[in-house]
């Protein structure tokens, strides 16, 4: 069944705000550790990124939380519930988006909404025609003739409407032009709104630097990175370019300074670049400015630099 507003708030409050917590995760199929000790806590209402490379553990993960297998060691709870024995328990409020989405071929896409809906608990049926009119879905075509877009709009569709507490979306966008991506930030961010906490697994970094508040970057089966994209920054360097009236040669001085070039600009002038680690930005823009500053940008790290930095093992 669907949680009522106030049953919702009554089981919530019985609750923690860890939604899902991983600890030391272990998993392993026959001579391949997919999973070796990871760690994931995602809170709250909140929206968290989970990002890396295919290989790296997220879809092993992601079934362990829906209670598809059993890790082998470590612990993970959904709601405090363990998600292997209590599967039945959690099923009503956890609803999951594949990224390959296969339908009933001889039923309807409005069908199909229904029939996942019943699996989830049952819909919201006013707000099931309002995510079919926004997705531009035609309910009444066979879902044999969809396109992949299509098919995954049929399981966004059902999943939104569901009113359930957590939403575990495994690169949910497949398929999507950039239109029906941007409905769907709106609905997710909406969902968020009226009290769901969201897992979001995908490969598309704007659309997760875009919605997520935190993030955890996976590899090799193990969390080598988590915290809010403010926190992730603070452990790289921002680009900076400026240009200025004089030489900043002292800029050579500021510890943790790299890849700095100092050349010729118009009129004259000083054309600076270099990357600067979060604690030494005060005295770089400091030097910049006593060196007669006429233009300065600094641009932050990208969640594709962060990324690509975590991967690396780079700084």
């Amino acid at each position: 069944m669907i949680f009522s507003n106030r049953a919702k708030e009554l089981v919530m409050r019985s609750e923690d705000d860890g939604v899902i917590r991983v600890e030391g995760l272990v998993k392993t199929f026959g001579g391949v550790r997919a999973l070796d000790g990871l760690d994931l806590e995602v809170r709250r209402g909140e929206i968290h990124g989970f990002l890396g490379p295919n290989g790296a553990g997220k879809s092993t993960t992601i079934r362990v939380l829906l209670g598809l297998v059993r890790a082998d060691s470590g612990t993970a709870t959904v709601f405090g519930a363990d998600p292997w024995r209590d599967a039945v328990r959690l099923r009503s409020r956890v609803a999951y988006v594949p990224g390959e989405v296969t339908l009933w071929p001889r039923l309807t896409g409005g069908q199909c909404i229904d029939l996942v809906g019943r699996s989830l608990g049952g819909l919201e049926p006013a707000r099931r025609d309002e995510l079919v009119e926004r997705f531009r879905l035609d309910p009444t075509k066979r879902s044999r003739d969809y396109s992949k877009g299509n098919r995954q709009k049929v399981s966004l569709i059902a999943a939104l409407a569901s009113g359930a507490d957590l939403l575990v979306l495994d690169e949910p966008t497949s398929g999507l032009d950039p239109l029906m991506e941007r409905v769907f930030q709106d609905c997710v961010r909406e969902a968020v709104d009226a009290g769901a906490t969201v897992l979001l697994s995908s490969h598309i970094m704007g659309e997760v630097e875009s919605l997520a508040d935190r993030v955890s970057i996976i590899r090799d089966g193990r969390t080598v990175s988590s915290g809010t994209l403010a926190d992730l920054r603070r452990h790289t360097t921002t680009e900076v370019h400026a240009v200025t009236d004089t030489d900043p040669r002292a800029l050579e001085r500021v510890s943790g300074v790299d890849d700095l070039r100092i050349g010729d600009a118009d009129d004259g002038r000083y054309d600076v670049r270099c990357h600067v680690p979060a604690p030494a930005l005060g005295e770089v823009a400091g030097i910049l400015h006593a060196a007669g500053v006429h233009t300065l940008t600094a641009t932050p790290p990208s969640l594709d630099d962060l990324f690509l930095s975590a991967y690396s093992g780079a700084r």
